[in-house]
This record gives C-alpha cells, sequence and structure tokens, in this order.
C-alpha cells in the first residue's frame, strides 16, 4: 500500500465523518431507538483517552484524482493541413460535370474540321447532337439580361453558315491563311463587330464589320449592320515560304525562288512603312440586307452557342478560355 507521503503527491479531498462540535440536537430519525443508545454512549467515552476513544477518532478519506480533473477545460487546438496529407476536395455538382463533359466532347469533334468546313456529315452529326445536349442544360435561360457574360471577344469555333464557307475556302489557296473569325460584343454600347485576319507570305490583313444590336427577347437580338472596314496590309519584315504547296491536288516546289527572296524582302520592307501609315478603308452598309437577328441558345463564361436567321449555327468559344488551348 502507498504509504502517506506518497498520497501527499497527489491532489485530494477530504471528508469528516464526525462532527466538529460535541453539542448534540436531537432530530426524529427512523434509525431504531436501541441504535441511538448505543451512539449516545460511545459519545460519550470518547471524551476519555481510551481504547475505544481512540477507535472513535475521525477518520479521513482520501480520494485521489488526476492532475487534470481540477484544471480548466483546454480548449481543441484547430486542425491544420500539414504536408504530404491530402484534403479530399469539394466535389462538383453532377450537372456541372455532365456540362464540363458536353463542352470538352464538342470542341474535340471540331478537330480537323477548319470551323465546319471540311467537316463530314457524320460529324456533324455528332456536332449537331452535342450542341442539342448542351442547350437543354444551358445555365444562362436568358443571355440577353446577363450581358456582361456576352461582354467580350468570342473566337468562332465551328459553323454551319454556307454564307462563311466562301471565305473559308479562301484558306485553302496558295499561302494564303485564315488565322482567326472573331466577334467582339460591347454590352455597355451595344455594339458588335466581327472580324476576319488573314495572313501570307507578303502580309497580313483584316476584314470587319461593325453593327448594333437591340435586345428583342431573353434570348434574341436584332442586329444592324452600320459599315465594313478593310483593315491596314501590314507587311512582314521577313519572308518565310515553305517548302512546297499543295494547289488543286498537286504539290509546287518552291525551293528555286527562295534565292529571289532577298530583293523581295528589301522592297517590302520600304513598301510597308508607307502603307502601314494609311488609315484603313472604310465603307457604309446602310441598306436593307444589311440586318439580321441572332439567337443565343447557349452561354456561360467560356462557351457561346448562337442561331441564327438562316437556320445556321455558330458555337465561339471566350478569348482566353482553356477550351482554346490544343
Amino acid at each position: 500500500m502507498a504509504s502517506v507521503s506518497q498520497l501527499n503527491n497527489f491532489s485530494c479531498r477530504t471528508f469528516l465523518t464526525t462532527p466538529q462540535h460535541h453539542k448534540f440536537i436531537l432530530k426524529p430519525s427512523i434509525l431504531p431507538l436501541n441504535s441511538m443508545k448505543q451512539t449516545q454512549n460511545s459519545i460519550r467515552k470518547s471524551h476519555f483517552l481510551t481504547p475505544e476513544s481512540i477507535q472513535a477518532r475521525p477518520v479521513f478519506l482520501i480520494h485521489a484524482v488526476d492532475d487534470d480533473e481540477w484544471a480548466p477545460e483546454k480548449e481543441e487546438e484547430p486542425v491544420t493541413e500539414s504536408a504530404g496529407v491530402e484534403v479530399a476536395k469539394e466535389e462538383k455538382p453532377k450537372e456541372v460535370v455532365e456540362i464540363e463533359s458536353l463542352k470538352k466532347a464538342l470542341v474535340d469533334s471540331f478537330y480537323g474540321t477548319d470551323r465546319g468546313l471540311k467537316a463530314t456529315s457524320e460529324t456533324r452529326a455528332e456536332i449537331v447532337e452535342l450542341i442539342t445536349q448542351l442547350e437543354a442544360k444551358n445555365p444562362t435561360p436568358a443571355p440577353t439580361e446577363a450581358l456582361p457574360l456576352l461582354n467580350g471577344k468570342w473566337i468562332l469555333a465551328y459553323t454551319s453558315f454556307q454564307g462563311l464557307f466562301p471565305l473559308l475556302s479562301r484558306g485553302q489557296l496558295p499561302l494564303v491563311k485564315v488565322e482567326e473569325i472573331s466577334q467582339t460584343i460591347d454590352a455597355e454600347s451595344f455594339t458588335v463587330q466581327n472580324s476576319v485576319q488573314f495572313s501570307g507570305p507578303l502580309a497580313s490583313s483584316s476584314i470587319s464589320t461593325n453593327a448594333k444590336f437591340e435586345v428583342r427577347s431573353p434570348k434574341r437580338v436584332q442586329i444592324k449592320f452600320q459599315e465594313g472596314i478593310i483593315g491596314t496590309p501590314q507587311l512582314t519584315d521577313s519572308i518565310v515560304l515553305p517548302e512546297n504547296v499543295e494547289f488543286l491536288g498537286q504539290k509546287i516546289d518552291l525551293t528555286p525562288i527562295k534565292g529571289l527572296l532577298t530583293s523581295v524582302q528589301d522592297t517590302a520592307s520600304s513598301v510597308a512603312k508607307t502603307i502601314s501609315s494609311r488609315p484603313p478603308l472604310k465603307f457604309s452598309l446602310l441598306n436593307r440586307n444589311a440586318e439580321s437577328w441572332l439567337l443565343t441558345t447557349y452561354l456561360d463564361e467560356d462557351l457561346r452557342i448562337s442561331r441564327g436567321d438562316a437556320g445556321s449555327v455558330f458555337v465561339l468559344i471566350k478569348e482566353g478560355s482553356t477550351l482554346l488551348k490544343p
């Protein structure tokens, strides 16, 4: 058993089993009378130093407790992320995951179609099906009421509009390439600019149209074209020709003419300074045929799907979006 000195090392409570005063007040009790008399006799004997009085000394009950039992409760320390411990990420809603999957599949289906010009009938059918599924999950049911989302520059990724195919086919000509077709919307001034950028071995240029639009419904806008602009050609400082080009199914070797490039390049540099200083050529488009409407059937921060009055479809991707990355 532990000695008294060892027990002093623990915090304890003491309980006194006998009263501190020898003055008693009799109160009704449920104990038998015989037990009451015995208790009084034992108390009278405790005034003398007798073996019985020594045994009747107060008894102290020692209750050992843990050191922290009477200490204030400690606040739980906040759980912090530690290196090497992976924190579970919040899962995206099922609807969002499905939309992202459809968007990726749609953009992937554009590969090799040259914005729709070279799309086969099977590819077009697949694209139409994906577009229909995305339109059913449109997160912006009223696009014209969400002008900040419409605002900005949108890059054309695909179209079924036959009127653009002659323009796109120019990119099939030797040394001529359609770099970009875009639509820039300014929601504050209600203006739209459509632009096509061309490039060649000697120069690059652009053709664009400026228009005003009016909101006609939660999804539809009326567009009225005002002017067309032919950009000033920007001549390149250095001319780079490919080894060969393909024209009408035949490959043409350009190696023999590369020796002439040095003199042409010197002439082009001097002409470039003169042409580049001139303003772009503008022409008016104020006629009845210079109007159309556009219905936006899908819109989010990355992707926009619109349908024209001729039943054509346009799929555009916001400039800077990760969907534009190959």
